[in-house]
């Protein structure tokens, strides 16, 4: 009996609560019954119950049970955690890219529990001073018992009156977003609520209040310019400085950074922290200073994902943000979102082996676009959502997900990014049964909004180039070809809202974002696109065969190449090439990691493309003038 309990509540675990959820009105076949589970009937009248998909631990599982004692600290991960705990001080007082330094020994963590005796840091091993400061932070891994790294942490401490104990420390961050060339954002999170304070040339900025979440804008900068800023935590100070951005049109060389795709890879160790491959990630940010890097866009699977856990996904964003945080400090990161930032409701049915997975709701509390945007600092410059579409079903009312801080476009110089999400409310599974937009389509509103954006920096005299992104190629080469614009050439895939199928194939939809980056701007350069697991470039011209031949819609005329650059290669496991009718017009795949660098001088553009493991050079190609 004790063993059917059990089981019993297991079962009873992995169906998550509904109580009380209104049930979007742009999904259907979804019902809450009055056993608090939402459920989904098929045609055929089947039964699909909601489940958790989520991994066996949570960000704050990790963060915040850590409690000072009068020798050290005792740490507390959960019964049902056994694994090892590294611990150390950060190098934080010798250099703005701190690193922790591991001391030599190491913890056992027995269900759950574990303690650090400082003693073991004294005397010659007190690197910060803290026993004449009487403060200063530790950072911490914790290792599963099956040698998987699960976290890397840290926290800050004071020691007086014989005993240790917390204080508020960051706990991740700071970060440097939003750069222009007046103006910046700083943003981090402590792991205890405090009254933070931000100096910046002389000014004082303060949080009203206690908080967790720090962010400050700083205005009144000069252009290109070397900025110093002072991060000041109760008794933690770290001080910091980044460049601002030149002004508009001056046309000075410079170079920026593109990739995506860091979701954990295979082969153990820091190429998997619980869904990020830190260790590509690490080597590709320590390219980007040894290049000189103004800033890096990277366009979406930062993580792997996949979840219905919005706690369990915070871990796997922190880990990617900790593995790229020492650079981030000094030189911006723009983050876009991909099919791997999934955050779904699910429905399966384990008998018939039937599975749906729609974006996550209630829309703007539990959506995979909400956390995005919590967890990240992006330009908020982007369309709504969208509601307002020939598809809304509910005429000023909200009815869909927000696209805020997941697509926005930014500037630097001469030059424009446009960072699309083509992974907007996204439905992996059942999209004709219950709606939601499949992979890659790129819908109504955030289709209109791309066409004005590309109006105005056609008509501003300051831009030279344009690069948009989205994490999924419209030409896919190896890995997607059954999916991303294309789907094997099957124009039939297309949203569904309410029942309701767009007017427009995922073929059709190509096009018409073709034509507004080509026919409709002389200014667009390059696609930047990820998804596929490797490194490619596509030399997209009138000549180039992207139909079947059977395919019996209007075809699109192109009147000037374009590039594709792929770059999927920041640490996912690989793709192959496949064949495809435009395989002729790509060159250079490789399955290499790689980081692409844009070199820009003036109207001239040249990509150089490195492997930030060997520095080996896999591309180097002229993007513009065309060659």
């Amino acid at each position: 009996m004790k063993h059917f309990l059990s089981i019993l509540l297991l079962i009873c675990s992995i169906s998550l609560i509904a109580q009380n959820r209104v049930v979007p009105s742009v999904y259907e076949n979804i019902r809450v019954f009055g056993d608090d589970v939402a459920n989904v009937r098929t045609a055929e009248g089947e039964k699909l119950i909601e489940k958790r998909y989520s991994t066996n631990y949570s960000l704050n599982q990790f963060t915040n049970q850590i409690k000072g004692t009068a020798s050290g600290f005792d740490f507390d991960f959960g019964r049902s955690f056994n694994g090892l705990l590294y611990f150390g001080f950060t190098n934080a007082h010798e250099t703005s890219a701190e690193q922790v330094i591991y001391f030599k020994r190491f913890l056992e963590i027995k269900e759950g529990k574990c303690s650090l005796n400082m003693d073991w840091l004294k005397g010659k091993y007190d690197m910060v001073n803290w026993q004449t400061n009487g403060y200063g932070t530790l950072g911490y891994r914790v290792m599963s018992d099956k040698g998987s790294i699960i976290y890397d942490g840290r926290f800050s401490f004071s020691h007086a009156d014989s005993s240790f104990r917390r204080i508020p420390g960051i706990m991740e961050g700071p970060f440097l977003n939003q750069v222009t060339p007046v103006s910046a954002v700083v943003s981090f999170k402590t792991d205890l609520p405090v009254k933070a304070e931000l100096k910046v040339q002389g000014r004082s900025y303060k949080d009203e209040g206690q908080k967790l979440y720090h962010e400050f804008e700083i205005y009144g900068l000069l252009p290109d310019s070397r900025v110093r800023y002072e991060v000041i935590v109760d008794r933690l100070s770290r001080v910091y400085s980044f460049y601002t951005n030149p002004e508009p049109g001056s046309r000075k060389a410079f170079v920026f950074a593109y990739a995506s795709d860091s979701r954990a890879g295979q082969g153990g160790g820091e190429r998997d922290i619980q869904g990020a491959n830190a260790y590509i990630m690490k080597r590709i940010m320590a390219s980007n200073r040894q290049k000189g890097a103004r800033f890096m866009q990277f366009t979406g699977d930062l993580i792997n994902g996949y979840l219905t856990d919005r706690e369990a996904m915070r871990l796997q964003y922190a880990n990617w943000k900790r593995a790229v945080e020492p650079w981030w400090h000094e030189m911006p990161i723009y983050v876009g979102f991909g099919n791997h930032e999934c955050l779904g409701t699910a429905f399966r049915n384990d008998v018939i082996a039937k599975a749906v997975m729609v974006d996550r709701f209630p829309f703007g509390t539990e959506d995979a676009e909400s956390l995005f945007a919590e967890e990240f600092c992006n330009f908020s410059n982007g369309p709504v959502s969208e509601d307002g579409s020939s598809l809304d079903p509910n005429e000023g009312q909200i009815d869909f997900p927000r696209y805020d801080e997941t697509v926005y476009s930014y500037s630097y110089d001469n030059v424009a990014v446009v960072c699309l999400n083509s992974n907007y409310w996204y439905a992996p599974d059942g999209i004709e049964l219950v709606g939601g937009n499949p992979h890659a389509y790129i819908m109504d509103m955030q289709l209109q909004w791309l066409e004005m954006e590309l109006i105005r920096l056609e008509q501003d005299a300051d831009i030279d180039h344009v690069f948009v992104t989205q994490h999924t190629p419209a030409f896919p080469n190896g890995g997607h070809v059954q999916d991303d614009m294309w789907y094997s050439g099957n124009n039939d895939i297309r949203p569904y809202v309410a029942g309701k199928s767009a007017k427009y194939g995922i073929i059709e939809r190509r096009d018409q974002y073709l034509d507004l980056l080509v026919n409709r701007s002389t200014k667009v350069r390059a696609i930047l696109t990820g998804d596929e697991l490797n490194y490619n470039k596509l030399y997209l011209t009138n000549k180039t065969k992207i139909y079947l031949d059977n395919y019996d819609k209007k075809n699109l005329r192109l009147s000037r190449p374009l590039w594709q650059i792929n770059n999927g290669s920041a640490g996912a496991p690989y793709y192959a090439q496949e064949q495809t009718p435009w395989s002729p017009s790509v060159s250079n795949f490789s399955t290499q990691n790689v980081v692409v660098y844009l070199h820009v001088k003036g109207m001239e553009v040249r990509a150089e493309v490195i492997n930030p493991v060997t520095f080996e050079k896999v591309d180097d190609f002229q993007v513009y003038p065309p060659q």
